[in-house]
């Protein structure tokens, strides 16, 4: 886990590793921890460049069409991006969605993890990337999402879910009588 200024090697962020417990204030600016949100449950966390990326904008609304079956099968999603928090309580409404948006606007786990975007220099975002995690935020699958086929699709991420949910559910396989 990184720790104030220290960085998160690459490696660090790879199936098996441990990603950061994020601490940042989310949509509502309450400050909020990435394992607060987890809970038991597992998560899908996405790191995006912010509202005004079209790119951005046409999968967040994919993963709304996707947020009622994350609710009901007990799983999280979360996206972090450098957006103020009003900005990204204005962008959520606009989508339609209900999970949550951590904002990193001071930058600092930008700075600490290997996801800072090279190439825009005006909106100094995250480059997309995306994570499944089991619910002490092991990586299960990791997603270089900065060339949008890179992204995991909404199958992708079921698959992910269900193999997660498998081995963390102990009543997944249900006994024969």
């Amino acid at each position: 886990m990184a720790r104030q200024g220290r960085l998160v090697p690459a490696a660090d962020l790879e199936s098996g590793a441990r990603f950061p417990d994020l601490d940042l204030p989310d949509h509502t600016a309450r400050q909020r921890t990435l394992s607060e949100l987890a809970g038991s449950d597992p998560v899908a966390l996405f790191v995006s460049r912010g509202w005004w990326c079209p790119k951005e904008q046409r999968y967040l609304r994919e993963l709304c069409r996707l947020q009622d079956e994350f609710e009901v099968a007990y799983a999280r999603i979360v996206v972090v991006s450098v957006d103020s928090p009003e900005v990204q309580s204005a962008f959520r409404a606009g989508l339609g969605a209900r999970f949550t948006f951590l904002s990193d606007v001071d930058r600092r786990w930008l700075d600490r993890l290997p996801l800072r975007e090279g190439t825009d220099t005006v909106h100094d975002p995250y480059r997309p990337a995306a994570f499944t995690l089991f619910p002490d935020l092991t990586i299960h699958r990791a997603y270089n999402s900065y060339w949008y086929w890179g992204r995991a699709t909404m199958e992708e991420l079921r698959r992910d879910m269900r193999e997660i949910t498998r081995e963390i559910r102990e009543d997944w396989e249900v006994p024969e009588e």
